[in-house]
């Protein structure tokens, strides 16, 4: 019985443990980053996607806490220290988002984001405010198209334009105003971003193709996309940066649905690792 107990007490430590060992390792990583390219590195990931609640999958996005936390890391970099942000997001709220775009495109110093796998939406708001923007091959950017209600506000004015105003409830010109509104702000919020860097009336055609729903807002933009749309995109992305992303656990314990054997065999290992 009091073996059981012991094992008992062990399967609620472990999983403790083991998150205090991968955030350990992550601050070792990003310490050892920070060495190497003079920064201040602060990473803003939301791996951590599904989350389970009684069945139900979470879903983790951009809010107002993890922008406070940007907001206080950059406060606390010298103002001419570089900036490395890593971004790993499917967006969220415009405010956060906006908040922590704005914040570093004041930073005196140059900054650079890091999309080793995907930061859409709210997290290619951010990305447009950097100097530079280091995608890994296969990273993907996103439309930035506000939602109004889980809806596209571009498509909300495009219905509500193919029918009279007699035709239409108070609640739907409600929606109507809303999502102009918004489509209107983000595009003049995209364009502020983007015009120190390339003349204004490009930084404007950038910013309504980006904002007016152009594409499906789960549209990736790949690295060749972003270069084609004018972005300073790079793709020398730091080994240390993907190294990183795999320092994350779910927060739930379940079944990967990928399996491979993990031996690097890629051109950067070394005979002997092989």
């Amino acid at each position: 019985m009091e073996l059981l107990w012991i094992l008992f007490a062990l399967a609620m430590v472990q999983p403790v443990l083991n998150r205090k060992l991968l955030e350990a390792s992550r601050k070792r990583l990003i310490a050892k980053l920070e060495a190497e390219r003079g920064s201040r590195v602060i990473l803003l990931a939301h791996r951590q996607e599904t989350m389970s609640f009684l069945g139900f999958p979470l879903m983790r996005y951009i809010d107002i806490n993890d922008s406070e936390e940007v907001l206080r890391a950059i406060h606390m970099t010298d103002p001419e220290q570089p900036l490395d942000l890593i971004l790993h997001t499917p967006g969220g709220l415009v405010l956060a988002s906006f908040q922590i775009a704005r914040a570093i495109h004041r930073h005196p110093g140059k900054v650079t984001v890091f999309v080793p796998h995907y930061a859409m939406s709210g997290g290619t708001l951010i990305a447009l405010a950097a100097d530079q923007i280091v995608m890994s091959p296969h990273a993907l950017l996103g439309p930035v198209d506000p939602q109004i209600d889980g809806r596209p506000a571009a498509a909300i004015v495009a219905a509500v334009e193919q029918k009279r105003p007699d035709d239409l409830s108070d609640e739907t010109l409600i929606l109507a105003h809303s999502a102009r509104r918004a489509l209107e702000q983000v595009q003049s919020g995209v364009c502020q971003l983007l015009a120190d860097d390339m003349p204004r009336e490009k930084a404007l055609e950038l910013a309504r193709i980006l904002s007016q729903g152009t594409w499906t807002h789960d549209h990736g933009i790949s690295l060749e996309d972003a270069r084609t749309l004018g972005l300073p995109v790079s793709e020398a992305m730091p080994e240390q940066v993907m190294q990183l992303m795999t320092l994350f656990s779910q927060p739930v314990r379940r079944e990967s649905a990928v399996e491979y054997l993990p031996i690097d065999r890629s051109r950067r290992a070394s005979p002997a690792a092989r």
